[in-house]
């Protein structure tokens, strides 16, 4: 068990909701693996593309983007706009030679922190299933 392979993921996570609902999750004591590096970031509006393709670049197995639910959004709209750019994420995952499957966008609200626990579960059973990361791989090398 100890040799077992844990992906790095990094998580980039809205500070009004999904950081609020990871901090809630803590607080009710939720069970949950630690295995997500969390970014907070103000609102996913401000979330760039090369965010995430870094992330990548740098070694990491897999990337979550969340955020508050469409409606709910501190700032109005910055969900709505983070939706948009993270369809070209996965275009260029694509390109890159990435499994669309590291990268997850979801929504969880701050009185979400079961949702959060769910999400990250399923996030690290998903990247586990498709192994480390070619480009993490290559840089080792």
């Amino acid at each position: 068990m100890a040799d077992e392979w844990k992906p790095k993921i990094i998580g980039i996570i809205c500070n009004w909701c999904s950081y609020a609902g990871a901090d809630g999750a803590g607080s009710a004591r939720t069970q949950y693996p630690p295995d997500v590096r969390i970014v907070r970031v103000m609102c996913t509006g401000r979330i760039d593309t090369l965010f995430v393709l870094k992330a990548f670049a740098d070694g990491a197995d897999g990337v979550l983007v969340s955020g508050c639910h469409f409606g709910d959004c501190h700032y109005l709209a910055g969900n709505f706009k983070a939706a948009k750019r993270m369809f070209l994420v996965k275009s260029i995952m694509q390109n890159m030679g990435l499994e669309h499957k590291r990268f997850r966008m979801t929504f969880v609200s701050a009185s979400e922190g079961a949702k959060w626990a769910v999400v990250i579960n399923d996030v690290i059973n998903t990247v586990k299933e498709i192994g480390p990361s070619p480009i993490a791989a290559e840089r080792k090398r």
